[in-house]
């Protein structure tokens, strides 16, 4: 396999075939993401996708998922995504389902058609980054979408009948909006219905914009009750038809997986018993990205 910087892969896809088909992200503005620092984005060539797709067929005939990186796949025009997908069923018959991370950006650059068509040739899942539903913060952290085109985003994927993951941030709107970034986060996941929402705890990364507004004093990061109260207020604020909200990233503080509504109100006992101090939280040094 070529693989170029780093790969960044959801923890629901430790055991997947890494594909990696773009260098970087897109966008790469975000604040408080270092993940692409100084990378410029770029699609990488198909004979060297061709050559990996090759590789995979010869060596990892035992993973029954491909992801393909990097930050923005869908972002590739639709013949070249349609040509690597069409070669991934050819040579991998086995592969039953294939993931992207995904933003608003690159959903709005689909059409629905063509995202029907995506999906029909394999792609089952993209993992979208919400990070909250609070238009202040999503500009303040400079992510390039509105909640309302995050929305129509969603819901444009999940029309066309891609499982969307979605990941939110805890402690992302600082301390001044915590209460409101948690509420409208809820509103906007509510309105979304994804199948899967993944909470993770901020961690500053020095070097990004974020980390420098946190030294400055500009922004204050929240202490690990304060997080907990926030997931509180952002779970009770979600409905979801039928949709897995787990908080078990190597981030937080409190692990949680919860099958909604089913799990709701025995979700917020669990946190509540956190916040009295009847649970364990995870130690600052297990904590990880």
């Amino acid at each position: 396999m070529h693989y170029e910087g780093n790969i960044i892969r959801p923890p629901s896809e430790a055991n997947s075939i890494l594909l990696q088909v773009t260098v970087g992200c897109s966008r790469n503005k975000c604040t408080f993401c270092g993940t692409y620092k100084g990378e410029r984005f770029r699609i990488k060539p198909d004979s060297i996708i061709m050559e990996d797709i090759a590789f995979a067929a010869n060596y990892c005939k035992r993973q029954r998922r491909v992801f393909l990186c990097d930050g923005d796949v869908l972002i590739i025009p639709q013949k070249r995504l349609m040509k690597i997908l069409v070669e991934i069923k050819k040579q991998l018959p086995w592969v039953t389902r294939v993931g992207v991370y995904a933003n608003a950006k690159s959903l709005n650059m689909k059409s629905p058609d063509e995202l029907k068509e995506l999906k029909a040739h394999g792609l089952g899942i993209a993992y979208m980054g919400l990070e909250t539903g609070d238009d202040v913060t999503l500009k303040n952290i400079n992510k390039g979408a509105t909640a309302q085109q995050m929305i129509r985003m969603g819901k444009k994927a999940r029309a066309a009948g891609i499982k969307l993951s979605i990941t939110v941030l805890l402690a992302i709107a600082g301390r001044e909006r915590s209460k409101i970034h948690a509420k409208e986060t809820g509103r906007v996941l509510s309105a979304i219905d994804p199948e899967y929402v993944g909470a993770l705890s901020l961690m500053l990364i020095p070097g990004t914009p974020l980390f420098k507004d946190y030294e400055s004093g500009k922004f204050s990061l929240l202490e690990p009750d304060e997080m907990l109260e926030e997931l509180r207020i952002m779970i009770a604020n979600t409905n979801l038809s039928r949709g897995l909200f787990h908080a078990n990233h190597a981030s937080n503080y409190l692990p949680i997986r919860a099958r909604m509504p089913r799990d709701k109100e025995a979700t917020l006992k669990l946190i509540d018993n956190a916040l009295a101090g009847n649970i364990t939280l995870k130690p600052e040094y297990l904590r990880a990205l």
